[in-house]
């Protein structure tokens, strides 16, 4: 199969059973992105597909075929971190780190989502841009665990993010 990872064409064979998750950390070194429950409900396996953020260990990797995929190692511009990356160094928005790429790359796709106009669960008025409040944020991120709790520093971080964009 051969699809985009980070921006650059990769081509790879693998058993028809082998999920995303498996074929980025196992076929492709990228190991950014975490095995954490292996049933979607965590969030450390999240990643970024065609845009939209994914849990990888529910994906199968032969049904990509031609999409394009971002892990937590393509959020950087190079060496630059990314702005989502800095604020989550000056908040301190990790603490053990192993649920870190996933919280990065769903906080990526969730600032995307908000910029398109999508509304959450909470979001008060659905015809009007949605106001990313704490609450609003703390919706859109609840399909990521962090077993440190560091969520308070986390929120701060999109927040910072959310006002440069």
């Amino acid at each position: 199969m051969a699809f985009d990872v980070n921006g650059t064409p990769r081509e790879v064979t693998l058993d028809n059973r082998t999920t995303l998750l498996d074929a980025l950390r196992e076929h492709l070194g990228l190991t950014g992105a975490k095995k954490g429950c292996d049933h979607g409900q965590c969030g450390s396996c999240t990643v970024l597909l065609d845009g939209r953020r994914v849990k990888s260990c529910l994906l199968l990797a032969v049904t990509l075929d031609g999409r394009s995929v971002v892990t937590v190692e393509g959020l950087a511009d190079g060496e630059e971190l990314s702005p989502l990356q800095a604020a989550f160094i000056a908040h301190d928005a990790f603490q053990c780190g192993y649920c870190t790429p996933g919280q990065l790359c769903s906080a990526r796709g969730m600032l995307d989502e908000v910029e398109q106009g999508w509304p959450s669960a909470v979001t008060e008025d659905i015809t009007a841009a949605p106001d990313l409040t704490d609450v609003e944020i703390r919706e859109r991120m609840a399909g990521n665990l962090c077993r440190c709790a560091a969520y308070p520093h986390i929120v701060a971080a999109v927040r910072e993010t959310a006002a440069a964009r």
